[in-house]
Protein backbone atom coordinates (compact mmCIF):
# COMPACT_ATOMS: atom_id res chain seq x y z
CA UNK A 1 0.00 0.00 0.00
CA UNK A 2 0.90 3.41 -0.81
CA UNK A 3 -0.37 6.81 0.87
CA UNK A 4 -0.13 10.03 -0.59
CA UNK A 5 -0.61 13.20 0.95
CA UNK A 6 -0.76 16.53 -0.81
CA UNK A 7 0.27 20.48 -0.19
CA UNK A 8 1.15 23.35 -1.18
CA UNK A 9 -1.65 24.49 -3.26
CA UNK A 10 -3.73 27.92 -2.95
CA UNK A 11 -4.43 31.12 -4.49
CA UNK A 12 -2.52 33.03 -7.13
CA UNK A 13 -2.72 35.78 -9.48
CA UNK A 14 -1.45 35.06 -13.31
CA UNK A 15 2.05 34.63 -13.73
CA UNK A 16 3.04 33.83 -10.41
CA UNK A 17 4.21 30.42 -9.20
CA UNK A 18 3.48 27.58 -6.96
CA UNK A 19 5.17 24.61 -5.82
CA UNK A 20 3.26 21.51 -5.00
CA UNK A 21 4.54 18.64 -2.66
CA UNK A 22 3.65 15.40 -2.33
CA UNK A 23 4.17 13.45 0.39
CA UNK A 24 4.82 9.36 -0.28
CA UNK A 25 4.57 7.03 2.64
CA UNK A 26 4.09 3.06 2.45
CA UNK A 27 5.95 0.19 0.31
CA UNK A 28 7.82 1.81 -2.16
CA UNK A 29 10.77 -0.67 -2.52
CA UNK A 30 10.71 -0.96 -6.69
CA UNK A 31 10.67 0.95 -9.58
CA UNK A 32 7.31 2.61 -10.04
CA UNK A 33 5.67 5.79 -11.63
CA UNK A 34 4.07 8.83 -9.98
CA UNK A 35 2.61 12.22 -11.21
CA UNK A 36 0.50 14.87 -11.22
CA UNK A 37 -3.13 15.11 -12.36
CA UNK A 38 -5.45 17.68 -12.23
CA UNK A 39 -9.50 18.15 -13.11
CA UNK A 40 -11.00 21.63 -13.27
CA UNK A 41 -14.68 21.74 -12.50
CA UNK A 42 -17.04 20.14 -14.88
CA UNK A 43 -13.81 18.36 -16.77
CA UNK A 44 -12.09 15.38 -16.88
CA UNK A 45 -9.05 14.47 -15.06
CA UNK A 46 -6.13 15.04 -17.10
CA UNK A 47 -2.43 14.01 -16.47
CA UNK A 48 0.08 16.96 -16.10
CA UNK A 49 3.67 15.31 -15.85
CA UNK A 50 4.98 11.98 -14.45
CA UNK A 51 8.02 10.59 -13.19
CA UNK A 52 9.61 7.38 -13.53
CA UNK A 53 11.51 6.85 -10.29
CA UNK A 54 14.03 3.78 -12.01
CA UNK A 55 15.20 6.49 -14.83
CA UNK A 56 14.29 9.67 -12.76
CA UNK A 57 13.03 11.22 -16.50
CA UNK A 58 9.91 12.77 -16.59
CA UNK A 59 7.32 13.40 -19.19
CA UNK A 60 4.89 15.66 -19.79
CA UNK A 61 1.07 17.25 -21.23
CA UNK A 62 2.72 19.20 -24.11
CA UNK A 63 0.30 21.96 -23.13
CA UNK A 64 2.02 22.48 -19.81
CA UNK A 65 5.60 21.55 -20.63
CA UNK A 66 7.93 24.23 -20.01
CA UNK A 67 5.62 25.87 -17.26
CA UNK A 68 5.94 22.89 -15.00
CA UNK A 69 8.48 20.85 -13.61
CA UNK A 70 8.02 17.37 -11.90
CA UNK A 71 10.77 16.73 -9.29
CA UNK A 72 11.19 13.85 -6.66
CA UNK A 73 13.17 14.01 -3.49
CA UNK A 74 13.84 10.36 -2.66
CA UNK A 75 15.32 11.06 0.59
CA UNK A 76 12.50 12.94 1.25
CA UNK A 77 9.86 10.65 -0.25
CA UNK A 78 8.51 13.96 -1.98
CA UNK A 79 7.15 14.50 -5.28
CA UNK A 80 7.46 18.01 -6.34
CA UNK A 81 5.00 20.14 -9.07
CA UNK A 82 6.96 23.45 -9.72
CA UNK A 83 4.36 25.57 -11.85
CA UNK A 84 5.42 28.92 -13.29
CA UNK A 85 3.56 31.47 -15.46
CA UNK A 86 0.04 29.94 -14.24
CA UNK A 87 -3.05 31.06 -16.31
CA UNK A 88 -6.07 30.95 -15.26
CA UNK A 89 -7.21 27.67 -17.07
CA UNK A 90 -4.69 26.64 -14.21
CA UNK A 91 -6.85 26.49 -11.72
CA UNK A 92 -8.19 23.05 -10.94
CA UNK A 93 -7.51 20.03 -8.14
CA UNK A 94 -4.52 19.11 -8.36
CA UNK A 95 -3.80 15.36 -7.39
CA UNK A 96 -0.89 13.37 -6.96
CA UNK A 97 -1.00 9.64 -7.78
CA UNK A 98 1.27 6.55 -8.04
CA UNK A 99 1.20 3.11 -10.45
CA UNK A 100 3.38 0.33 -8.55
CA UNK A 101 3.27 -1.69 -11.42
CA UNK A 102 3.78 -0.30 -15.06
CA UNK A 103 6.57 0.00 -17.08
CA UNK A 104 8.04 3.36 -17.78
CA UNK A 105 6.91 2.90 -21.74
CA UNK A 106 3.27 3.13 -19.03
CA UNK A 107 4.46 6.02 -17.13
CA UNK A 108 5.03 7.63 -20.05
CA UNK A 109 1.21 7.94 -21.29
CA UNK A 110 0.36 10.49 -18.92
CA UNK A 111 -3.07 7.98 -18.62
CA UNK A 112 -5.32 8.21 -15.73
CA UNK A 113 -6.52 4.89 -15.46
CA UNK A 114 -3.09 3.39 -14.86
CA UNK A 115 -2.66 4.92 -11.55
CA UNK A 116 -4.25 2.96 -8.63
CA UNK A 117 -2.83 5.53 -5.67
CA UNK A 118 -4.45 9.31 -5.17
CA UNK A 119 -4.07 11.42 -2.75
CA UNK A 120 -6.92 13.55 -1.52
CA UNK A 121 -5.72 16.40 -3.74
CA UNK A 122 -4.76 20.37 -3.42
CA UNK A 123 -6.94 22.95 -4.63
CA UNK A 124 -5.16 26.02 -7.06
CA UNK A 125 -6.39 28.71 -7.75
CA UNK A 126 -5.26 31.24 -10.48
CA UNK A 127 -7.32 34.71 -10.53
CA UNK A 128 -6.60 37.21 -13.56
Amino acid sequence: QVQLVESGGGSVQAGGSLRLSCLVSGYTDRQYCMGWFRQAPGKEREGVATIYTGSGIAYYNPSMKGRFTISRDSAKKTLYLQMNSLKPEDTAMYYCAADLWGSERRCSGLSVVDFGYWGQGTQVTVSS
